[in-house]
């Protein structure tokens, strides 16, 4: 799947895939007959029925599950608005090749497949105060690559990002696309003091006025103040709707990157679940405005999927009984009905 202009995303966000509503209602219909009362496993028993619409599989499975982390730098990082330089993003992608990071860690543990994706390290996004951040033709690049990450024969994809300051793009985007200024949505991110946090929202708010024209367009406004792994994770996102393939999203960053097609079409993202709720301030209160109920809630800010990668347990557990326990009948047990 490939996008040549921002009308085909558009075109493609006005006449979403669907699931498969067969085999969800008879995934819903297994779980009625098994020794349970009925909604019993409560969350579990929805996340069947999710992944059965999505895989097309009234017993789902989850054998092959990709993890995709994508990293990118900003231009906006020279404004201070992070307590790390840029060098980091560098540093911390060759420890994901080194399989010292935690994403590393949860991905072994949940028997997923990881692959990290680094977009143009040594030429960063332009600063957004003063320019867009990325032209057209960067965005619609970027969006390819998170594409060409999912696979049709994946039974789950979960996407994540590595980015100094790029907590600062998350909340510049949802600033522009839900209101309420910087001081709504900017955190500490990775651990900026009081006057760190000011000259984010500074950057954020300079950065809203510079491109007050565009603010209608959540498209113009993605590339204007976004990120080229944010492109990128949504490009992963929009490949798995087109291939049916079930997604967990990651913390704010993740979240926010996906900001701007969900405006287009909120039914976007009825194929994406919302892995865990960040400490970064705005993570929660961004998820209520996306109507996305995450499955954890942990205390973690790390990024790079590693939320999202921990849910991963839980979308097993709810498959282990889907799949495994017996049913009245087979039991021999009354129903009660």
């Amino acid at each position: 799947m490939r996008f040549s202009s921002l009308d085909d995303i558009r075109a493609f966000c006005g006449d979403l895939a669907h699931g498969n509503e067969r085999t969800e209602a008879a995934a819903v219909a297994r779980q009625r007959q098994l020794t349970k009362p009925p909604g019993s496993l409560g969350r579990l028993e929805e996340l069947a029925a999710w992944l059965a619409r999505w895989q097309g599989r009234d017993r789902p499975r989850l054998d092959r599950i990709r993890i995709a982390v994508f990293a990118g730098n900003h231009g906006v990082a020279a404004r201070g608005v992070s307590a790390f330089p840029s060098e980091v993003t560098v540093q911390m992608v060759a420890n994901f090749a080194a399989g010292g990071a935690a994403i590393n860690q949860l991905a072994g543990f949940a028997g997923a497949d990881l692959r990290v994706e680094a977009i143009e390290l040594e030429r960063p996004t332009a600063d957004f105060t003063a320019a867009p951040a990325m032209t057209t033709g960067e965005f619609l690049a970027a969006l390819d690559i998170g594409a060409r990450a999912v696979t049709p024969d994946c039974d789950l994809v979960v996407v994540g990002e590595m980015g100094i300051a790029n907590t600062t793009v998350a909340a510049a985007l949802c600033t522009a696309l839900l209101g309420g200024g910087a001081a709504r949505w900017a955190g500490r991110g990775t651990g900026v003091d009081d006057d760190g946090l000011a000259r984010k929202c500074a950057a954020i708010d300079a950065g809203i006025e510079r491109h007050r024209a565009i603010l209608a367009d959540p498209l113009e406004v993605a590339a204007a103040l976004g990120g080229r792994e944010l492109a990128a994770i949504a490009g992963a996102v929009l490949a798995a709707l087109a291939a049916r393939v079930p997604v967990v999203l990651d913390g704010f960053v993740t979240t926010a990157a996906v900001l701007p097609f969900a405006r287009l079409n909120p039914a976007l993202l009825d194929h994406c679940r919302a892995g865990h709720v960040s400490a970064e301030a705005g993570h929660r209160l961004l998820l209520e405005e996306m109507a996305l109920d995450p499955l954890l809630d942990l205390g973690m800010r790390l990024g790079e999927a590693s939320g999202a990668a921990v849910a991963i347990a839980l979308l097993k557990a709810a498959l282990a009984c889907h799949n495994g326990m017996a049913t009245f009948a087979e039991a021999g047990v009354a129903d009660g009905g």
